[in-house]
């Protein structure tokens, strides 16, 4: 995607518990061990060579958030997330950062090497959310049309519930706002690991499986290749 003014844009989704407890918070999905950051930048160096000490900084800080997420309410979680990659990470275009047109980074290709375009920002956010616990039912990776721009453009929406107004975390605004007040948005399409979602009037209607979208299902692979666990 081209990068709109630079103005327009943001640099364009974890002793005295009971034992029961801790077994419950040991299994809960999404709230589990934890990924194994060492050996996952083993298995990424193997990859992709050695990360630059500017890299290996913003992936020890991601895995520190993800060790000590926010403790309050699922809105504290989205609010950190959204601050954190829209603080350390700049907005480029897939030609300047992959040299192709359209790339979906991993989170650890999209810090290794600290820049990406909108998909970027909304799939780091998406994975980070649900390694911290959010619930797939209630996150979305959302396709619009960023009509002042006169572009598409990628956010991660969140629904409290399923016939909730979402929010809507954007590279494009710090602030995260309702859907209905993101009147500078129209929705296309949404999904994650679950399905497919298509905008109607008076709401969203599944229309099939995720595993229909080839770039999505490429990301997976090699996000696991990577040695990431993840259940989507």
């Amino acid at each position: 995607m081209r990068r709109p003014h630079r103005h327009l844009l943001c640099a364009t989704l974890r002793r005295g518990l009971s034992f029961a407890l801790v077994v419950l918070f040991i299994f809960s999905p999404g709230l589990g061990a934890g990924w194994d950051f060492n050996a996952i930048s083993t298995q990424t160096e193997r990859l992709y060579g050695p990360a630059t000490p500017a890299a290996r900084q913003r992936i020890d800080e991601w895995a520190a958030l993800l060790k000590n997420p926010p403790q309050g309410t699922i809105q504290d979680k989205l609010n950190q997330v959204n601050r954190f990659f829209n603080a350390r990470m700049a907005f480029k275009d897939d030609i300047v950062v992959w040299h192709q047109q359209d790339y979906w980074a991993t989170p650890i290709e999209f810090l290794r090497k600290g820049a990406g375009d909108c998909e970027d920002f909304a799939l780091a956010k998406y994975f980070t959310l649900r390694e911290m616990g959010v619930p797939a039912n209630q996150l979305r990776i959302t396709y619009v049309k960023a009509l002042q721009l006169n572009q598409a453009h990628m956010v991660v929406t969140w629904y409290a519930t399923p016939d909730a107004i979402p929010l809507v975390l954007d590279n494009l605004k710090t602030a995260i706002l309702p859907a209905t007040q993101r009147t500078d948005l129209l929705p296309v399409y949404a999904f994650n690991g679950e399905g497919l979602w298509l905008p109607q009037s008076g709401g969203n209607k599944r229309v099939g499986d995720s595993k229909r979208l080839s770039r999505w299902q490429d990301l997976l692979t090699r996000m696991r290749a990577e040695g990431f666990e993840i259940n989507e």
